[in-house]
C-alpha cells in the first residue's frame, strides 16, 4: 500500500507540479489575496497540476516502457496504470469546483488552462502545434490568479503575454534532454521538427522576450532590478549557446543551453512575482 502511494505521488510529476503551485501561490500573495483566497488559488493550481501529471503518465505508459524509463512508477510496477488514470480523473473533476470558489471568471480561465494542458498530453504533443497549449496554459495561470481576487480587473496584457512567452520557452527547453527518446516513440512536436539547435534558439529567444515584456511592459518606469535582469539574460543565453557549440564541435553532448535557459526562466519567474505588485 505504501509503495503504491509513493508510486502515485511520483507519477504526478511532483517537482514541476510543486514548482508551478508555489509560483502561483506566491503570485497570489503578491497581487493581494488574503489567507483564504491564497489557499483556494493554491488548491486549484495543485489539483490541476496533479491532473496533468497523472494524465501524462497514464497516457505515456506504453511509450515509457518501450524506451526503458525506469524512473516511471508505472513502468517499474510501483503503481498500476488504472490507479493513475483514476487519480487523473479525480483531480480533473476536483479542479473546477475548487476554482468556482474564486468566482465564475477565474474558474473559466482555470478550466481552459487545464483543458489546454490535457490537450498537450494528447494529441497536440505529437504535432507542430505542441507549443500552443504551453503558451496558452501559462498565460492562463497569472490570469487566473489575478481574476481570483474579489473585484479584480482583467489582468494587464503584458502579464498575460509574459506568461505565454515563459510557457512557450519552457516547452522548448523542457524537451531538449529527451529529444532522442521522444523520436524513438513517435513524438513529433514542434521542437522535434526544428531539431535540437532550433529548439535551443527558440527557448532562448522566447525567454528573452518574456524577460523584456516583464521589464518593459508595465506603465511604470523599469526598475533597476528589471533592467539588470534583462542585461544579464543576454550574456547568459549567449554563453550557453557558445558552450554547446564548442561541445558539439568536439563530438560531445552538452546541456549548457538547457542550463542557460533554465537560469533565465528562473529570473523570469522572479520578475513575474515582483510584477504582481503592479497589477
Amino acid at each position: 500500500m505504501c509503495r503504491a502511494v509513493v508510486g502515485l505521488v511520483r507519477a504526478s510529476h511532483p517537482e514541476p507540479a510543486a514548482a508551478v503551485t508555489l509560483v502561483g501561490t506566491a503570485l497570489a500573495v503578491a497581487v493581494g489575496h488574503g489567507v483564504a483566497g491564497t489557499a483556494v488559488v493554491a488548491a486549484t493550481i495543485a489539483a490541476s497540476q496533479l491532473a496533468i501529471g497523472w494524465h501524462n503518465d497514464w497516457l505515456d505508459a506504453a511509450r515509457d516502457a518501450a524506451v526503458g524509463r525506469r524512473d516511471k512508477p508505472i513502468v517499474v510496477g510501483a503503481v498500476g496504470r488504472r490507479a493513475v488514470g483514476v487519480a487523473a480523473l479525480v483531480a480533473t473533476a476536483a479542479t473546477v469546483p475548487i476554482a468556482l470558489l474564486t468566482g465564475g471568471r477565474a474558474a473559466v480561465v482555470a478550466a481552459l488552462g487545464l483543458g489546454s494542458a490535457l490537450l498537450y498530453n494528447w494529441p497536440l504533443k505529437f504535432t507542430a502545434l505542441s507549443v500552443v497549449p504551453y503558451a496558452f496554459s501559462f498565460a492562463a495561470l497569472p490570469s487566473f490568479v489575478v481574476l481570483a481576487r474579489a473585484g479584480a480587473p482583467w489582468p494587464p496584457w503584458w502579464l498575460v503575454l509574459a506568461g505565454g512567452l515563459l510557457g512557450a520557452g519552457g516547452h522548448f527547453a523542457n524537451v531538449l534532454p529527451d529529444l532522442d527518446d521522444d523520436a524513438r516513440t513517435g513524438v513529433r512536436g514542434l521542437p522535434h521538427r526544428i531539431g535540437a539547435r532550433g529548439a535551443a534558439l527558440a527557448a532562448a529567444g522566447l525567454l528573452l522576450a518574456a524577460t523584456a515584456t516583464l521589464v518593459l511592459g508595465p506603465p511604470e518606469a523599469p526598475s533597476w532590478a528589471g533592467v539588470a535582469a534583462l542585461v544579464v539574460a543576454v550574456p547568459v543565453l549567449v554563453s550557453g549557446w557558445y558552450a554547446s557549440r564548442r561541445a558539439a564541435a568536439r563530438g560531445m553532448r552538452s546541456i549548457a543551453v538547457f542550463r542557460a535557459v533554465i537560469a533565465v526562466a528562473l529570473v523570469d519567474v522572479l520578475l513575474l512575482l515582483l510584477s504582481g505588485r503592479l497589477v
